[in-house]
């Protein structure tokens, strides 16, 4: 006896499918009986003129494209977020900058960066143990705006040593605000709702859209 296989995925999009096609149908038929109705209990001697018709008419043409026009975002949005997914799952393995102040260490080399929300006359780097005690200082000197990298002498620091850093800018007498940026490593990718999250080594959790910028 032969048996017949059914696609649950597929049996699921058509019912959709076929739900909102009867829903489509429903809502012309009440229009249109509706109309019909206004049309045989108008009053003879100020019937409805073609432009009255018209606007009506046009109303369900507008609500229908409405309709279709949110089934085409929603299936789209769909589609975004499965391309962002496979997007995504190439990145575990990546190098990223993100929002951070952690000093990352590779062949004797303490790497960071940051932004300066203004020019700076002078700026300075300064690398601090786990329990906040500065272990060295790096002379930037003066800088533009915007996003600047460094690299510090680590002379056989341990890269699991939670060794951190804080940027000192300033303009003459006035402070220069800035955001430190650290280096990290993407592991995983999560996706939670149409939320695309990387695993990132030392930061933990962090949304795709926090990343400043991938190696």
């Amino acid at each position: 006896m032969a048996f017949a296989t059914i696609d649950p995925i597929a049996g699921s999009t058509s019912d959709a499918a076929t739900t909102a096609k009867k829903s489509e149908a429903g809502s012309e038929d009440r229009f249109l009986k509706l109309l019909v109705a206004q049309m045989q209990n108008q009053d003879p001697l100020n019937p409805l003129d073609n432009a009255q018709v018209t606007s009506q008419l046009a109303q369900i043409n507008t609500v229908n494209g409405v309709e279709k026009l949110n089934r085409t975002v929603e299936g789209l949005t769909t589609q975004f977020i499965q391309m962002q997914t496979l997007q995504g799952a190439g990145l575990v393995g990546r190098d990223v900058v993100v929002q951070g102040n952690r000093l990352a260490i590779a062949n004797d080399v303490g790497e960071g960066g940051f932004e300066l929300d203004g020019d700076a006359r002078a700026v300075n780097v300064e690398i601090l143990s786990a329990d906040g005690n500065v272990v060295g200082t790096l002379d930037m000197g003066a800088l533009k705006a915007g996003r600047h990298n460094f690299d510090w002498p680590a002379r056989g620091a341990d890269p699991e040593s939670g060794l951190r850093f804080r940027v000192v800018a300033s303009n003459g007498a006035a402070a220069v605000p800035g955001t430190t940026l650290m280096h990290d490593k993407v592991t995983a990718v999560n996706l939670g709702g149409d939320t695309l999250t990387l695993e990132l080594q030392r930061s933990g959790s962090v949304p795709y859209a926090s990343v400043k910028s991938f190696n």
